[in-house]
């Protein structure tokens, strides 16, 4: 069985990404973020400001370094203090190969998908992986109809 690979070139991100996402702003405290986390299992949101526009993402990583780090502000401490500004993103319009070559050179397990600096979604390694199945599935289906 051969894996889809080419065939990720064909399929873009708008179709796969998560449009509903757990988001954080800049001024929410660190213990309210971190009990969002956890309540909800997630191990990491972005950070949007009013409008929408993606300004960073917040990471079990950054939360733990408030309290390893930092822990004397830990009390006062804001998401906007210890998240990562710099984010790689993606456009919806990308394709899934790209996405799946960037996730080979990432440490993390989602990208952000921004329109216009605005998110829009997030793309995960589970729905890259979700999309490579569908196509192994209509590979299996073709052949079984041409026998």
């Amino acid at each position: 069985m051969r894996l889809p690979t080419e065939k990720l070139k064909g399929l873009h991100v708008r179709d796969y990404m998560a449009s509903s996402v757990l988001t954080f702003t800049p001024d929410v405290p660190i213990a309210d973020a971190v009990q969002t986390l956890v309540r909800y299992k997630y191990s990491g949101a972005p950070v949007v400001d009013d409008a929408g526009h993606l300004v960073g993402m917040l990471s079990e990583k950054d939360c733990l370094r408030v309290v390893v780090l930092d822990g004397t502000r830990a009390g006062e401490a804001l998401v906007g203090d210890y998240m990562v500004a710099e984010v790689e993103t993606v456009e919806p319009g990308t394709d899934l190969l790209d996405v799946a070559e960037g996730f080979m050179q990432a440490s993390f397990k989602r990208f952000p998908v921004v329109e216009g600096g605005v998110l829009v979604g997030q793309i995960s390694r589970i729905d890259v992986l979700r999309a490579i199945d569908e196509l192994l599935r209509e590979d299996e289906r073709l052949r079984a109809r041409a026998s």
